[in-house]
């Protein structure tokens, strides 16, 4: 079997074990939806692939996905590499979302936090953060969750533990959300 079609297949096996989680995505899109409509902002992080997750949330949540509505707040802690590398010189790197969490979150805000494993310290102590602040955490990971999982109000945990596969899965939960925020009327 050639090492596309093995990537291929692996591919259809995580999709297929998607139906497990279906209505954990469906409840933290309601929960996104409804603090939206509240005036509340949405904040995201990751690390490396992950991050690029974070701001694909936030950038289809300030534009729109699929039909044009009203903006809604969003910010990508990844975005903005002043306070990123402000913070990391000055702290260190466990401290870059965390930090900004401290600021800018407000009780009912909502942090999504994108790890693939679960275990990043730089989310840990920004859901830690988030926490003292009154913010919701929603942890998107894969694995088992990690010790993220532990210290989340939500939790959505692809069930497998190929990192590439994660993330696909992880571009359609996000995408999930949404068609649940988008599908309502404005």
């Amino acid at each position: 079997m050639s090492l596309v079609k093995k990537e291929y297949e692996s591919l259809k096996s995580c999709v297929a074990g998607l139906g497990s989680i279906l209505e954990d995505i469906e409840l933290t899109g309601d929960v996104l939806l409804e603090r939206l409509r509240t005036g509340k902002t949405v904040y995201a992080c990751g690390n490396g692939g992950s991050a690029t997750d974070s701001m694909h949330l936030c950038e289809e949540l300030i534009g729109y996905y699929r039909g044009k509505r009203r903006p809604f707040p969003a910010i990508s802690l990844n975005a903005d590499c002043s306070a990123i590398t402000c913070i990391g010189n000055d702290d260190g790197f466990d401290s870059i979302f965390s930090r900004q969490i401290e600021a800018l979150g407000g009780a009912g805000d909502i942090l999504v936090g994108f790890s693939t494993s679960g275990n990043s310290e730089n989310i840990a102590h920004a859901f830690e953060a988030a926490c003292k602040n009154g913010v919701t955490t929603i942890l998107v990971s894969g694995n088992a969750g990690g010790k993220i999982k532990a210290i989340s109000d939500f939790s959505i945990v692809v069930p497998n533990s190929n990192t590439a596969r994660i993330q696909e899965m992880h571009t359609f939960i996000l995408h999930a959300w949404l068609e649940v925020i988008e599908n309502q009327d404005w």
